[in-house]
């Protein structure tokens, strides 16, 4: 660590002492807080970003895994053309990406290291621990897990799923807290590396697009597997049709998440979704986008892993031996039996609870205003929370904003909104 000598004040506290004031401080490195930090850095606004760049990416995702959306959700916001993917895959003698093929998560990762560079600059990876008011009632405080205060004028929180992830009551006290090669329980986003289960029996919990690719990986690393899903069958997505019928085109308008009028109305117009009432957004928010496979991992599925629908488990239980007994239920009025596996790999989505954030101080959430119905943050058009100078983007944003917050896709209407108002807290160089 570098030394500071008498009098002057550590490095990272003078960055946030500099000449413009005190900066905004964006936490969280994935596709949300590049893009915001990219806009307000090109606004000319003091900014300090924290956390890995595209960590969740790198760490909660298994290697060979490919993402579901198509390239042309899948580029970040930048505040000037040359930033898509497409840019990035030119500038590297490589060809355009289209809907026909699926990308690689190692892919995106190094599309959004090359994003940072190009027009983030510096982040700093401290590890932020906590954020809370000002005791001078002006601004935020932002410590870092070496100890370091920090002033902010305003912090825009961007750390997209981490420490949301839901494993089932049932299932929950057999999941220690990291997975560990002796886990009973994990959540999809613990691992990078599957064939770890190689020879092993595992039991995977859902039917979206998170459980099926698992199940496909574990199946191809020499596990075991049998896929449990609530639902009566899996969904799964349409080969894309590059070129449509002006009459389907009419019929089904194409948006970044997908055909359909609603899709494009919510992608078209989120500010819109956040008029609606509490009730509405949040049926929206959990229904516009129900579990489903990707159309090109189909074929690595049906057929080869066996997947069980109508099921749940209603119990589960470590044996003498190691492993876990499943009391499964059928949500079609069949009969329960018992299945034993030695790992059960749960593929159960997020919960988007404030709560759950463990960097905001409990005195912070305490005031934080709610969606109405949910414990995610109730946010103004610009995604200020009801703390001036907070703000939330990516999947927390989801109840207020609708489902391109979920994805990639929602980037360029976040960092724009949150740019043009959050200026307003900074000195502009």
């Amino acid at each position: 660590m570098t030394q500071s000598l008498p009098g002057q004040r550590p490095a990272r506290e003078q960055a946030f002492a500099g000449s413009a004031g005190l900066p905004i401080v964006v936490v969280g490195a994935g596709p949300y807080g590049l893009s915001v930090a990219a806009h307000l850095r090109a606004a000319g606004a003091a900014v300090r970003i924290f956390g890995e760049v595209m960590g969740s990416w790198r760490h909660a995702m298994a290697t060979g895994m490919f993402l579901k959306s198509t390239p042309a959700a899948t580029d970040l916001s930048a505040p000037e053309p040359g930033g898509r993917l497409a840019d990035f895959r030119r500038v590297h003698g490589q060809g355009e990406l289209t809907e026909l093929t699926p990308i690689p998560c190692d892919v995106f990762v190094r599309y959004g290291q090359w994003f940072q560079k190009r027009y983030v600059g510096e982040v700093d990876p401290a590890r932020v621990v906590a954020v809370d008011q000002a005791t001078s009632g002006a601004g935020l405080v932002v410590r870092l897990d070496d100890g370091q205060e920090c002033a902010a004028a305003a912090v825009v929180v961007a750390t997209g799923l981490n420490g949301l992830a839901h494993i089932p009551k049932e299932l929950l006290r057999l999941a220690p807290e990291g997975p560990g090669p002796d886990a009973l329980v994990s959540h999809t986003s613990q691992h990078t590396d599957l064939s770890a289960y190689a020879g092993r029996r595992v039991a995977v919990i859902g039917g979206g697009q998170s459980a099926l690719e698992s199940a496909a990986l574990l199946h191809e690393a020499g596990a075991e597997v049998e896929v449990l899903v609530r639902d009566r069958r899996v969904l799964w997505g349409m080969t894309p049709d590059l070129v449509r019928p002006w009459a389907q085109r009419l019929a089904k308008p194409a948006s970044p998440l997908g055909t359909g009028w609603i899709l494009a109305a919510v992608c078209k117009a989120p500010g819109a979704v956040r008029r609606l009432p509490a009730s509405a957004r949040l049926l929206l928010f959990r229904r516009a986008l129900g579990p489903s496979g990707g159309w090109w991992l189909r074929d690595r599925v049906e057929g080869i892993v066996p997947v069980r629908n109508s099921r749940r488990v209603a119990h589960a239980v470590a044996t003498s031996q190691g492993a876990v007994r499943l009391e499964v239920t059928g949500t079609d009025g069949t009969s329960p039996e018992t299945l034993t596996v030695d790992h059960v790999l749960t593929a159960t989505g997020y919960r988007l609870d404030l709560d759950a954030v463990p960097f905001l101080s409990p005195a912070l959430r305490r005031v934080l205003a709610c969606v109405q119905g949910s414990k995610a943050p109730h946010l103004t058009g610009t995604f200020e929370s009801s703390i001036p100078g907070l703000y939330f983007t990516g999947s927390l944003a989801a109840p207020m904003f609708g489902p391109m917050m979920r994805f990639v896709a929602g980037t360029e209407f976040a960092a724009t909104r949150i740019t043009g108002d959050a200026l307003r807290f900074a000195t502009v160089r």
